[in-house]
């Protein structure tokens, strides 16, 4: 196993650099060619490690709300392509005195407590990130972005079909949502867009302010 190591800071080594560095690294699946992770920035403290690019798009449009910039506190949103990699993660990154978090659906927390993350030390969406924003902004919302974005045709042809008759708006969403991953990304990120700060689910507000130490108590304790 390789340790990734820290080389000299320059001008262009920058947190968000390494976040875009790991999410190519990690869409290429180079890892499975041996390829070693890219090498961590002078200025990189901490890690949010989440599932996919839909958590991580997510995470980034509700720093936005919240007001808090994670990569100049030297704090990454890392995507893994997947809960199982965690321990993979967690393996070169913390002897490398990077601080953890994670952020997983519920069926995937077990990965992160294996890969010895403590329950803390994770931020838990149930039942998934879709689940917790269409709960967070309620059906009527939900349709109002799918309008917005040209897709409520879609999700009305959605609903028509049998498998989808007789469920719940909520449910049918939750599916929805679901289908495609460049949908789940392009909405994980709308979606939390359209939250004000206060009405962020709790998972993602946790999974942003564990690691950042510049918050106020009041600003951490209302979203934690």
């Amino acid at each position: 196993m390789s340790v990734v190591t820290r080389p000299p800071a320059t001008g262009d080594d920058t947190v968000t650099a390494y976040e875009r560095a790991v999410a190519a690294w990690t869409a290429r699946r180079d890892r499975r060619q041996g390829a070693p992770l890219p090498g961590l920035p002078a200025a990189f403290t901490g890690a949010v490690l989440v599932e996919g690019v839909s958590d991580s798009a997510a995470l980034h449009a509700a720093a936005g709300r919240l007001g808090v910039d994670p990569a100049a506190a030297g704090v990454a949103i890392l995507p893994m392509g997947g809960a199982m990699s965690v321990r993979w993660f967690v393996d070169r990154l913390a002897p490398a005195g990077v601080r953890l978090h994670g952020l997983c659906d519920e069926a995937e927390a077990a990965f992160f407590r294996r890969a010895g993350l403590e329950d803390g030390e994770i931020s838990v969406c149930r039942p998934d990130l879709e689940g917790e924003l269409v709960r967070a902004l309620g059906t009527a919302r939900v349709e109002s972005v799918l309008a917005r974005e040209g897709d409520l045709g879609l999700f009305r042809t959605f609903q028509r079909q049998p498998a989808q008759r007789g469920r719940h708006v909520a449910a049918q969403l939750h599916r929805f949502l679901g289908t495609t991953s460049g949908r789940k990304e392009a909405y994980g990120r709308l979606l939390t867009a359209e939250l004000p700060a206060h009405e962020l689910p709790l998972p993602l507000g946790r999974a942003l302010t564990a690691l950042l130490d510049d918050l106020s108590p009041s600003r951490s304790d209302r979203h934690v």
